[in-house]
């Protein structure tokens, strides 16, 4: 059986410099760090950064006073920041650097005296930290009947950000139905879209033709890597979000001559290794990459840890 790999496939650069943000925070600062939500949705990640001596909470009140506490990559409400500053908590900001441009877009539409919204899911953290941050009513929506629901008039100045693990496939008919209902509209630059979702979906939407199942690793809480698993069945191709090997159904691998392997930008490569290693337990193998774009973006760590040099305490929260 032919195992076809995407590429790009697995942790994008806003994903590695969290985690990189928790392990060299436990180094420097010395066990237990305190991270507000999972620094990503993997539970693989959050367990192994568990055992190296992260806690990981859902609110700033489980946090000892004094204790680091590190936000996590789907950023923060300023509500959250607030509170840190107020108790001098020593912070860590590992929000992912294009979802604070979101923020600072959000802001600057907002700031230009137009209504703001947010095409999104509700309840992702991601989500929930861009609303927190703009400081002003913001309007989610998810779906083209969203749109024709807001309670707008057709002539107000609005604009929308997205949320990042959204591709612009994922957000074109919303964005032509804001289009067409209201004239003045702004929005940001396609070139603005996380480039991370992009390339994974391209490469999924690529291995589909190839392949004639489609296993995707990655969390169930994971919006991305949903998402991989959704184009698949669009595609016609029998598609399975599966977190490791464990997962594997054998039933699904009967008839099938070609696999399509890929993962989710929180999804590290040992899982997808182990998912090869339980398709062999099953099949002969012939594993080979799929051509496809080389990432090489990379996000500067925050300036307490970028030093090699050892120190004592984090930045307090500002």
């Amino acid at each position: 059986m032919r195992v076809l790999l995407a590429q790009p496939r697995g942790f994008c650069a806003g994903v590695v410099r969290a985690i990189e943000i928790v392990e060299r925070s436990i180094e420097r600062f010395g066990a237990p760090v305190y991270v507000r939500h999972e620094i990503v949705h993997n539970r693989h990640v959050v367990e192994t950064l568990r055992d190296k001596g992260a806690v990981f909470v859902e609110e700033l009140s489980e946090v000892p006073d004094g204790a680091v506490t590190i936000f996590s990559a789907h950023g923060v409400a300023q509500s959250v920041v607030d509170q840190a500053a107020s108790r001098g908590l020593p912070v860590l900001d590992a929000t992912c650097p294009l979802v604070a441009k979101v923020h600072m877009q959000g802001k600057r539409y907002v700031a230009r005296g137009r209504t703001l919204i947010l095409v999104g899911h509700a309840g992702h953290p991601e989500v929930e930290g861009t609303i927190g941050q703009v400081g002003a009513p913001v309007h989610l929506v998810s779906s083209v009947e969203d749109v024709a629901r807001l309670d707008l008039p057709a002539d107000a100045p609005v604009a929308y950000v997205t949320q990042t693990t959204l591709s612009v496939d994922d957000t074109r008919s919303i964005i032509a139905a804001l289009e067409a209902r209201f004239p003045d509209l702004e929005g940001p630059d396609v070139s603005d879209i996380c480039y991370a979702t992009q390339h994974r979906q391209a490469a999924v939407r690529d291995l589909c033709a190839e392949v004639d199942l489609l296993l995707v690793v990655g969390s169930r809480n994971s919006s991305n890597s949903n998402r991989l698993r959704e184009i698949g069945l669009e595609h016609g191709v029998p598609s399975h979000l599966i977190a490791n090997g464990r997962e594997l159904d054998p039933a699904w691998l009967e008839g099938v001559k070609s696999v399509g392997l890929t993962a989710g930008a929180s999804a590290p490569e040992e899982l997808v290794l182990d998912v090869i290693a339980a398709l062999r337990r099953h099949r002969d193998l012939q594993v080979a990459p799929m051509a496809g774009i080389k990432e090489t973006v990379e996000f500067r760590l925050p300036p307490e840890l970028r030093s090699p040099a050892a120190a004592t305490a984090a930045a307090p929260a500002e």
